[in-house]
């Protein structure tokens, strides 16, 4: 036996533990892939692995500081003696964003890895355990790195073979799939373009290969992610291929249901919003990034459109699709942000009736255009406009939840009943997106806990709301 106790021969165990959105589980997933490929064991427990890898968030200030706690509570485990856990690697945007830095600040991490370290991995991971200490990324404007032009791009994967898929599927009926990286908007408050690069698309023969192989390991339902994908196949030369990858990817055998998420507004053209709301095995569900509704403010913010202009977009999607889903995420206190401009806002939520929003208070990001804009609100007045739209943004999804009651629905099982304990199995409807929104708890005709598992598609029937949660009957 090694000194730390592992069996010569054993596999070595690796835990990822992962923060922040749908596009960090991707890079997990195909992170875990490499790992298992390369002779890695993984477990899901950082205290039973040899190497916590922390797959970092750093997009708000927040997720800043969970991510540095994260790493922080692994590094406790490998110093504890009672765990492993012999070292802890930072990965993610966070490592990506600030890297030596946040190597020099944060000594207790073993390696501070960047994006470009991921294809190497497990020889990063190997040299750490002997000893090693991998030189930090140094962080870099990855705006620069412009791709090649949309002539070139298409020339040039005409006749590419398909990418062999490398990636991890952790035996959930629902799997995050990305449709492509980085983003091409300059945002004021955003700092994502820097880290994250230009915006390019994956090629639709890639995307369709990864969707059949998820449907082969039990996959139900994809969700389709980017950091903004009304720009697919732009860099291909194509503004509407997702228009038309969508049917191909309903149609993959073991599919039942595609979601879209990280729509803009300004980009979503109708023909998009058609194939969304109509077509069968694509969910009616749109995941629209507003941030405000003011208009002067929003243009602050380097964004386009107003009240109007998303009361009309949200008017023409359930004219197609009257249950359809419809989430936004707003930013409150924004520098200049007037009391009027909030007043824009809150009205704008009472009409919209949206399905779920997820309210932000404005903190300045490192390097971003709005860090240096005047009209800045103390931190106190911030906390106050959050928890004023937070408790409305609250009343008026419970609304919408409990205006969906008598609707048929349905419903993928993501959890079991939990037995004795539990009040009934739980999935999601056409309109909840997994983790970020809402979730239906699943009944028989006498109230009892339905019989099905996860991975079922049942049909059912809302009968009550709790909170934006709903609970539904299962019928026959």
């Amino acid at each position: 036996m090694s000194a730390a106790g592992q069996v010569e021969g054993e596999r070595r165990r690796v835990a990822l533990v992962t923060l922040g959105c749908a596009r960090n589980e991707v890079d997990s997933a195909e992170l875990a892939g490499r790992l298992d490929a390369a002779g890695w064991q993984l477990v899901d427990d950082a205290a039973e692995a040899d190497v916590a890898v922390v797959n970092t968030c750093g997009f708000v200030e927040q997720a800043k500081k969970d991510s540095i706690d994260t790493l922080l509570e692994a590094a406790d485990l490998r110093d504890g003696g009672a765990a492993r856990t012999r070292a802890v690697v930072a990965v993610g945007c966070l490592a990506e964003r600030y890297g030596a830095e946040l190597a020099e600040q944060l000594p207790e991490a073993d390696a501070v890895l960047g994006f470009d370290s991921y294809a190497e991995l497990a020889t990063h991971l190997d040299a750490v355990l002997h000893g090693e200490r991998p030189a930090s990324h140094t962080p870099s404007d990855r705006r620069l790195l412009v791709p090649i032009s949309p002539l070139a791009r298409s020339a040039t994967d005409a006749d590419a073979p398909v990418e062999p898929v490398i990636r991890h599927h952790d035996g959930r009926p629902w799997a995050p799939l990305k449709i492509a990286s980085g983003c091409d908007r300059r945002c004021a408050f955003c700092a994502i373009p820097t880290f994250r690069g230009a915006f390019i698309s994956r090629r639709p023969t890639d995307v369709l290969a990864e969707a059949r192989w998820l449907g082969e390991r039990g996959v139900r339902e994809l969700l389709l992610v980017s950091e903004n994908s009304t720009s697919y196949g732009k860099d291909l030369g194509d503004l509407r291929l997702l228009e038309r990858l969508l049917p191909e990817l309903a149609a993959v055998e073991g599919i039942d249901r595609v979601r879209v998420s990280y729509l803009q507004p300004a980009e979503l053209r109708d023909g998009l919003v058609e194939v969304i709301a109509a077509t069968d095995g694509i969910a009616p569900y749109f995941d629209l990034s507003f941030q405000h509704a003011a208009p002067a403010l929003l243009r602050r913010m380097r964004r386009f459109g107003g009240s109007q202009d998303f009361l009309a977009l949200i008017e023409r999607i359930r004219a197609l699709a009257p249950q359809a889903g419809i989430r936004s995420n707003v930013i409150v206190g924004f520098p200049g942000e007037t009391e009027a401009d909030l007043e824009v806002l809150t009205d704008f939520l009472e009409q919209a009736r949206l399905d779920v929003v997820g309210v932000f208070g404005f903190s300045p990001e490192d390097g971003t255009e709005a860090a240096t804009l005047d009209g800045a609100l103390d931190e106190d007045e911030i906390a106050v406009r959050v928890r004023h739209v937070s408790d409305l943004v609250e009343e008026l999804t419970t609304q919408r939840a409990e205006d969906r009651v008598g609707e048929a629905i349905s419903v993928l099982v993501d959890e079991p009943d939990e037995g004795d304990a539990g009040d009934g199995p739980v999935g999601r409807a056409a309109h909840q997106g997994p983790d970020v929104d809402g979730t239906t708890r699943l009944v028989d005709a006498h109230g009892a806990a339905a019989r099905v598992v996860p991975g079922d598609l049942v049909a059912a029937v809302v009968i009550a709301a709790e909170g934006a949660d709903l609970v539904a009957e299962v019928r026959p």
